[in-house]
C-alpha cells in the first residue's frame, strides 16, 4: 500500500467526494463494492462521511439537502495553496465559481467551481485534511480525467489556473492530452465530441482501482446499479464505466502495473 505524500503539489487531483440524497444506502453500496469503512467528516459540510480502507482516508460522500435536486456525481478536486487565489483565476479565465472559497473547519478550505465548458471540480487548500492518503490498492482513486467535447479550449484553462503542461496524444481521431505537473502525468482531458453524454454534459471522471474489473462490474449491478460502458481493454488496462444506485458514474480499472 502506498501512503500518499504529505503535501500536494498545486494542480494535483487530490480528493474525490460525491454528494448524494441517500447517505446511509451510498455508504452500503460503496462499502460492499470497495471495501470502504467511514467516520464522520466536518460538521460544516453538512452530513459527511469519509471513506478509508485500513484507517486511511480515501473519499467523501455527503447528503444534499432534501429540497435540492442536483446532479449526482463524483467531484475530482484539485491541490491548490491558496483557494482564495484559486476562485479569482477561475473567474478570469471564464469558469465559474459555485461554492467558496469555503471554510471547512480545521479540514481546509474549498471552492467547488466549473470550467468554461461547464464540467464541475473542486479546489482543495488542506490544512489538517490534505487529501487522499493511500493509493495503488483496490478501492482508492488512481486517475482523474475530463471528458469534454473537445480539448484545445479548455486545455488553456487549466494551464492558466492550475499551471499545467500539456502532452497532446497525437492522432487524427482520438481528441486526448494529459496534463504534467514537475514533469509527471497527474490528469487527463478527454475530447469526444458528439459522443458526449447529452444527460451529463462535461464532466470529471473518478478511476478506482480495483482487483477483477469483471468481477467488479457484476458487483455493480448486484449492489442495485448499471454498467454504462462493459468491461474492455484500454491504454492504461482492463476497464469498464459504470454507475451507482443514485446514477453517479465512475470508472474500475485494473491498471496494467498492477
Amino acid at each position: 500500500m502506498t501512503e500518499a505524500a504529505a503535501r500536494r503539489t498545486p494542480g494535483t487531483p487530490c480528493w474525490v467526494s460525491l454528494i448524494v440524497h441517500g447517505l446511509t444506502a451510498t455508504q452500503e453500496f460503496y462499502g460492499a463494492l470497495f471495501g470502504w469503512e467511514f467516520r464522520p467528516g466536518p460538521d460544516q459540510l453538512g452530513p459527511y462521511v469519509r471513506a478509508s480502507l485500513d484507517g486511511k482516508e480515501v473519499a467523501g460522500i455527503g447528503q444534499l439537502p432534501p429540497d435540492r435536486h442536483l446532479p449526482i456525481a463524483w467531484t475530482t478536486y484539485l491541490a491548490t495553496d491558496d483557494a482564495g487565489g484559486t476562485a479569482e483565476a477561475v473567474r478570469s479565465c471564464g469558469g465559474t465559481v459555485a461554492v467558496g472559497p469555503l471554510d471547512a473547519g480545521e479540514a481546509g478550505r474549498l471552492v467547488i467551481a466549473s470550467d468554461p465548458g461547464g464540467a464541475v471540480f473542486g479546489a482543495w487548500q488542506g490544512s489538517e485534511h490534505i487529501g487522499t492518503m493511500t493509493a495503488g490498492v483496490p478501492g482508492t482513486p488512481v486517475w482523474n480525467e475530463l471528458v469534454t467535447r473537445e480539448t484545445s479550449m479548455v486545455a488553456k484553462f487549466y494551464q492558466t489556473v492550475f499551471g499545467y503542461e500539456t502532452e497532446a496524444v497525437v492522432s487524427a481521431d482520438f481528441d486526448y492530452q494529459n496534463l504534467h505537473l514537475e514533469g509527471r502525468p497527474v490528469a487527463a482531458l478527454h475530447g469526444v465530441g458528439q459522443a458526449l453524454p447529452r444527460d451529463r454534459g462535461p464532466h470529471w471522471m473518478t478511476y478506482f482501482e480495483v482487483a477483477d474489473v469483471d468481477e467488479a462490474a457484476a458487483r455493480v449491478v448486484e449492489l442495485g446499479g448499471h454498467v454504462l460502458q462493459p468491461p474492455r481493454e484500454g491504454a492504461s488496462g482492463r476497464l469498464a464505466t459504470v454507475a451507482d444506485p443514485e446514477g453517479a458514474a465512475f470508472t474500475v480499472v485494473r491498471s496494467s502495473g498492477q
